[in-house]
């Protein structure tokens, strides 16, 4: 299927995850991460959950970095620019939702994309090449082309992956794994 397809049925896929299920998904999905060689780092980017959108909710994430003393970076977007930019998340950060309901930092501790070790993407869809889709804005595809070479790119998604993504581009830029509730995908 092309990205507009995929973008569309798994769309519709989510929407009809309950409130109890995506719980249920998303502690499934943050247990398996812990099998993942990743604990060794520092600095840790992790997207904050578009309830309404019925995303994986990070909350779990968030409190296995801080259980393990991660420093936890989360981002603000630039609907103009398409671009980000990365807070380190401390108990004074003021986090509010933006008008297209993206929790974001209002203030922080601002930190250079260069400093991430590993980056939790949300995403749609992925294959099993790594490719993934997302919303289509393109805020990942230029964050992650700032990332150093070895910043780990981590999807994680709540459905297994797809064969192939037919419109792929040459400057997207795979996942080193995606995480769902049943499976780790390595790439």
């Amino acid at each position: 299927m092309t990205k507009v397809e995929l973008r569309k049925t798994y769309k519709l896929l989510r929407k009809t995850l309950s409130e109890a299920h995506i719980e249920d998904l998303s502690l499934q999905i943050a247990n398996q991460l812990l099998n993942l060689p990743i604990w060794e780092h520092s600095f840790y980017h992790l997207f904050l959950s578009i309830i309404e959108n019925n995303e994986v909710n990070t909350d779990y994430i968030l409190h296995m970095l801080s259980g393990k003393d991660k420093h936890i970076v989360v981002s603000k977007s630039n609907f103009s620019s398409l671009e980000m930019s990365h807070y380190l998340l401390t108990d004074s950060t003021t986090i509010k939702k933006n008008e297209w309901h993206i929790p974001e930092p209002i203030d922080g501790i601002p930190l250079s994309t260069e400093q991430i070790d590993v980056v939790f993407i949300p995403l749609l869809a992925f294959d099993a090449s790594g490719n993934r889709v997302g919303y289509g804005k393109g805020f990942y595809d230029k964050f992650l082309a700032k990332c150093k070479p070895e910043t780990l790119k981590i999807g994680l998604s709540f459905f297994e992956a797809e064969n192939n993504i037919k419109d792929v581009f040459k400057n997207d830029i795979r996942l080193d794994y995606c995480i769902t509730p049943k499976t780790i995908y390595e790439f």
